[in-house]
């Protein structure tokens, strides 16, 4: 058993795309010998089965929003017997910073945030314009204070894929990879301003859909419907997986896709994590903060002038930056990408 120094918690984040960029810190602190264990809410622990740098997941009992006090004392008790040296606190919440505190971990780090003197012993000063990317973020809590990655200092998440779960998946949805498989992802838990419209995504699938392929439209039970109409709306040869795969189905599943077209979210950064063509959408959201972290990606935006607005719902009621891009743009993106591949 490595010593308590040699181990280390982490307050992960709950965002699927979050705890997929926090990877990129996992592996530099295996690097350094480390042993990591991730506290993160329980439906996260497929996604951290597939990182190999994660020892352990922990299971935080509490919701989002939650002060839960007497869970967290309970958490806390369990974690002091594991003899953490070091925790690091990816949110930013004073609710995220209680749990190593009671637990006693003798060094905390995170950046500044709501009222956490105290909770954490190396608060960071965070610089946005020395790290401007959310993995880099998550990166330099890592690293000695006053250290700034650069992008290339970040490795690439990489999530394993288990090719038997994959074969059992399909033949449980009645899938097959005799052709080509186009993946669409048209959902994004933030809200619509990240969302492109169904529509759209059906004019890809139609395309393609010509040249001999067929498409998985994936997503959780809430983009069920907005799978549905792309389903529709598509035609033949486009089956509806939203809600009805686990996370660890997913990952297998989308691995096995020749191309990906997704809005900015948590499945676009698996894509990438897996190596995927992909076509990423960005509407309110900004490309130059969260990336999908891959070589074969391409991103699609208009770059109005009012965006990114980093809103849930298009302010001035239009949507205008999701709307106005047009599917023969993603279309052509993706003709590029893959003609590249290959």
């Amino acid at each position: 058993m490595s010593p308590a120094g040699d181990r280390c918690l982490i307050v992960g984040p709950s965002w699927v795309g979050d705890m997929i960029m926090a990877q990129s810190l996992f592996i530099r602190l295996r690097e350094r010998g480390l042993e990591i264990d991730v506290l993160a809410p329980a439906w996260t622990e497929p996604l951290l089965a597939r990182m190999p740098e994660v020892r352990d997941a922990v299971n935080m009992p509490v919701g989002h929003g939650e002060l839960g006090l007497g869970r967290r004392l309970r958490v806390a008790r369990d974690l002091r017997s594991r003899g953490y040296g070091c925790a690091i606190v990816l949110p930013n919440s004073l609710k995220s910073a209680l749990i190593p505190w009671l637990a006693g971990i003798p060094r905390r780090t995170g950046f500044r945030g709501e009222y956490r003197y105290g909770l954490l012993n190396e608060l960071r000063r965070l610089d946005k314009r020395q790290l401007p990317r959310t993995v880099q973020r998550f990166v330099a809590l890592g690293l000695p204070r006053g250290k700034s990655p650069e992008l290339e200092d970040c490795p690439r998440p990489r999530l394993r894929v288990e090719p038997s779960a994959g074969r059992a998946a399909r033949e449980r949805l009645g899938l097959s990879i005799d052709r080509p498989v186009l993946a669409l992802c048209p959902g994004a838990e933030f809200g619509p301003s990240k969302r492109w419209p169904p529509a759209h995504f059906a004019a890809v699938a139609r395309r393609y859909r010509t040249l001999g392929w067929q498409t998985w439209v994936f997503g959780s039970q809430r983009d069920f419907e907005a799978a549905e109409a792309v389903c529709q709306d598509a035609g033949p040869d486009c089956f509806n997986l939203a809600g009805q795969t686990s996370l660890g189905e997913v990952i297998d599943l989308m691995a096995q896709a020749s191309a990906v077209v997704s809005n900015d979210s948590g499945l676009m950064h698996m894509a990438a994590a897996l190596d995927r063509p992909l076509v990423a959408v960005y509407g309110s959201s900004d490309p130059g903060f969260t990336p999908p972290l891959s070589p074969y990606a391409r991103i699609e935006r208009l770059d109005l002038a009012c965006s990114p607005c980093f809103q849930r719902e298009c302010p001035l009621k239009h949507l205008d930056c999701l709307h106005g891009l047009h599917p023969d743009r993603v279309i052509r993106a993706l003709d590029g990408l893959l003609e590249e591949a290959a």
